[in-house]
């Protein structure tokens, strides 16, 4: 009997329907599902938590936990937008790319009208029940992705000059209806959505370079026909070091002395200087990162762009093994918004780019950015999970 046993059991395991049951497990999208990019993600939301923690607890008083258990709502209402993105065949968005661009362009326009709020200067808020509000422009980053990947997806091969004008015309409406707000930092993400976009199109050097002249021209266009509020055109001037803007340098020039503060090891978590006497302006929102830098030092910020650039590795990964050019340019498309924040923002911490508002990504506190970023995510992990399929 004890002779006969193996032989039947690999029988069992050799047995066609054990094939099967094998080949539709290896053929599963969750076998794919690339953990290493959704547990980078979770550690910089957590570390993102303990520094909102910091720079906040003492600003409301009998509750130190406020800004924490709001942004703990929105990683939850994030993690439920990434899988349901997840739950949706990427293809099937490739298909309803003309519905996200209309869809996109309708939720623009829809905060400009009296239905919008004006924050801080911007029109670019709806306005919620409990405090909460939901901007728009961020989503839109979401929607361009997938509905201009859609149209170069269709006219792949077929990019010629009058292909390439109608893809310019389609992005620089929306471009548009954000700077009315108007939002600088969020036109300068979509514009580098599309030209990461154009690029992996095939679009060549020359025509690249052109846009490039073309964006330039338009950026003194916005400047000069007065679409940007006084602060805005004063962070521009502060960067391009205009003596007699330096009173608006104030952000940057508390943020730089943070983190200089922080030296290799940092001061301690809740022992920063700076961070804990509130001198750092936005500091749990596009400031989080001298947080970072002032409380965990070199060490930590070092360790905070190691797990960013897991999160970049992982898209570009994803990227290059898509089974298909709209998967390939969808994954393109996050990795442009996610390494220009993230150069964006730090940089502007540090005073070698000008401040622009451009959150952090996973770090800075704040719902619309942290959501429609998750939702990213979730595009990512979708192409790679049906890349067998």
């Amino acid at each position: 009997m004890s002779l006969t046993t193996p032989s039947r059991s690999r029988a069992r395991i050799g047995s066609p329907s054990a094939l099967k049951e094998r080949s539709r497990l290896d053929s599963s999208p969750l076998r794919h599902f690339d953990f290493l990019l959704v547990v980078a993600v979770f550690v910089i939301c957590a570390l993102g938590l303990a520094m909102i923690y910091s720079s906040t607890h003492r600003r409301i008083p009998g509750d130190e936990l406020y800004f924490v258990k709001r942004q703990m709502m929105f990683v939850g209402l994030g993690i439920a937008a990434m899988v349901a993105v997840m739950l949706v065949d990427y293809r099937k968005l490739r298909d309803m790319s003309m519905l996200a661009y209309v869809g996109t362009l309708a939720i623009l326009v829809a905060v400009l009208a009296p239905v919008g709020s004006n924050i801080k200067g911007q029109q670019a808020w709806f306005q919620l029940p409990g405090g909460f509000t939901v901007q728009p422009s961020e989503f839109a980053k979401f929607g361009i992705i997938v509905a201009l990947a859609g149209y170069l997806n269709q006219y792949r091969g077929e990019l010629d000059a009058w292909r390439l004008t109608v893809t310019l015309g389609l992005a620089s409406v929306p471009i548009g209806l954000v700077l009315l707000q108007p939002d600088l930092g969020t036109a300068l993400v979509l514009g580098v959505i599309i030209v990461g976009l154009l690029a992996m199109a095939g679009v060549s050097g020359k025509q690249l370079a052109v846009i490039g002249l073309l964006t330039i021209t338009a950026v003194y266009a916005v400047v000069g026909l007065g679409l940007l509020k006084q602060y805005q055109i004063d962070r521009l001037n502060v960067f391009a070091g205009d003596p007699t803007t330096q009173a608006s340098a104030y952000n940057q020039q508390q943020s730089t002395q943070a983190i200089a503060n922080g030296r290799f090891g940092g001061e301690g978590f809740q022992k920063g200087s700076q961070t804990q006497g509130s001198f750092v302006p936005e500091q749990h929102t596009d400031f989080i990162f001298t947080a970072v830098g002032e409380e965990l030092g070199f060490v930590g910020s070092v360790a905070l762009l190691g797990l960013l650039g897991i999160v970049m590795w992982r898209v570009w990964r994803t990227a290059r093994l898509a089974r298909d050019f709209f998967g390939m340019l969808v994954c393109t498309g996050v990795l442009a918004m996610l390494a220009f924040q993230i150069f964006e923002n730090v940089g502007m911490t540090m005073g070698i780019m000008p401040v622009t508002g451009i959150p952090l990504p996973f770090m800075s506190y704040g719902g619309s950015s942290l959501i429609a970023t998750f939702a990213c995510i979730g595009l990512v992990l979708n192409v790679s999970m049906r890349r067998f399929a």
